[in-house]
């Protein structure tokens, strides 16, 4: 008999960083002194960081040799070029601003194409990209089909755009729409895939409309490799061929290079339209800087661009999902309540289901997040009623269908004996579920207030 051999990570470990446990009593001061919002920690303090997968990739031997031959021209660096090829080459856009980071690309898209009053139809909208829209006086409206928003169900694309509810939106309000995005894969809905028909589907009825559209691509490979192992037809096409289709029927993208270019600073606006590019191009000399840098060194351009073609390798994609998989698995043996199925870049605990007795205005989410801290070092993010803010004309809680804590696992950064660690800190927290209380508000910004609130416990 011959054995299969198991999956083992595609590259070998040559620098680490050490880090260590703190006590539980420790952990208990830490995250109150912070007022129990675990942005506020201390990195140092974190045993096993879930925080976010942005800028926390390990890069390679070869985007570090990159970024030795950084070329830290004012105008016209040659890193600038290389980094326009690569997006050409991967993507098939024709014309690239680099920025910062990704919400600084959909600021510039944002500020040249929205206009007070004006709807963001999107399949849902993640955090900065929410912000930008109501930040211009604009509504963003969700329109992901309904499977997204029940927990179990193992609907393949569950980030999928309902297409008959996009149609009758723009029919509806076709003047005041003056794009159309999809985000891949879905952030807000659990990190779900969006099929290749319905990128196809969405891109028909927004050219019907003559509506330009724009995909949020910062994770565009995970989303290719989902494509690949579940939508029929895929199964024989390599990942660069379907990310070239995938781009092929939409206009640009907004791009966090701190995702899938396995950069640790960056983002672009890319696009086809030489106009769009112009006023983008002239805008970002304002808020970003020159064209050929846009707020980016050159070594930081170099590393974008090695990345995104790294990235949409099969071996290096099947491991990285293939770890998160790994770690949803053991979560349901241990019945932790989780969005099935996992996700490409975060396992998402279902905090509706892990804390019934909590409400939604008591931020359960959270409330989950700080006992999981306080249990094993680990840092998540809470994707719910905080991150979701207040609704612009009632100024309630705008309560999100779904309530979840993100685990959000960094790309070629922690082994999969972290994993273990991060399923039996959960299962012993999901064993004390009835004893955790909520939280209340003591300081609240008025935008993007996850970041920055601060929380007390209630009961207490």
């Amino acid at each position: 008999m011959v054995r299969p051999l198991p999956q083992a990570e595609p590259f070998r470990i040559k620098v680490v960083e050490p880090v260590n446990m703190t006590t539980r009593e420790e952990r208990a001061k830490k995250i109150e002194s912070t007022g129990f919002n675990l942005f506020s920690l201390k990195s140092t303090d974190v045993y096993i960081d879930l925080l976010t997968d942005s800028g926390t990739s390990a890069m390679s031997d070869n985007q570090w040799a990159g970024i030795m031959l950084g070329d830290e021209a004012y105008a016209g660096s040659k890193n600038y070029y290389n980094l326009l090829a690569a997006v050409q080459d991967v993507m098939g856009f024709q014309y690239v601003v680099p920025t910062h980071q990704g919400r600084a690309a959909e600021n510039l898209l944002l500020s040249i194409m929205l206009r007070e009053g004006n709807f963001v139809p999107n399949n849902m909208h993640f955090d900065t990209t929410k912000a930008h829209v109501l930040h211009k006086s604009g509504i963003p409206v969700d329109l992901v089909r309904q499977e997204a928003f029940d927990p179990i169900s193992q609907y393949p694309f569950k980030g999928d755009m309902d297409l008959e509810r996009l149609e009758d939106f723009l029919a509806e309000n076709c003047e005041r729409v003056p794009l159309v995005m999809l985000t891949v894969t879905c952030n807000s809905g659990g990190g779900q895939p969006v099929s290749m028909a319905n990128i196809r589907g969405v891109s028909a009825i927004a050219k019907k409309f003559n509506k330009p559209f724009f995909i949020d691509a910062c994770r565009f490979a995970e989303n290719a490799y989902f494509i690949k192992q579940r939508e029929e037809g895929y199964r024989d096409k390599s990942i660069p061929e379907i990310v070239r289709e995938m781009f092929s029927y939409v206009d640009g993208c907004t791009m966090s290079a701190k995702k899938d270019a396995l950069a640790n600073i960056g983002g672009f606006l890319a696009m086809n339209d030489v106009k769009l590019y112009q006023e983008t191009s002239g805008l970002a000399v304002l808020f970003e800087g020159f064209p050929t840098y846009g707020g980016l060194a050159g070594r930081d351009m170099e590393a974008i661009a090695r990345g995104l073609r790294e990235v949409v390798d099969e071996e290096y994609l099947a491991y990285r999902v293939g770890q998160v998989k790994y770690l949803g698995d053991l979560l349901i043996k241990y019945d932790v309540p989780i969005i099935e199925p996992v996700g490409g870049h975060a396992v998402y605990l279902d905090a509706k289901r892990f804390l019934p007795h909590l409400p939604q205005w008591q931020f359960p989410a959270q409330a989950l997040g700080v006992e999981l801290y306080i249990e094993g070092g680990i840092r998540g993010v809470e994707i719910g009623t905080c991150l979701s803010g207040r609704h612009p004309k009632t100024n309630d809680h705008d309560y999100p269908k779904l309530e979840m804590l993100r685990l959000t696992i960094p790309r070629r950064v922690y082994t999969d004996r972290h994993m273990e660690v991060i399923a039996v800190a959960c299962a012993n927290v999901w064993d004390r579920r009835e004893a955790i209380t909520g939280l209340e508000f003591t300081y609240e910004a008025p935008i993007l207030r996850h970041f920055t609130a601060k929380f007390r416990r209630l009961g207490k």
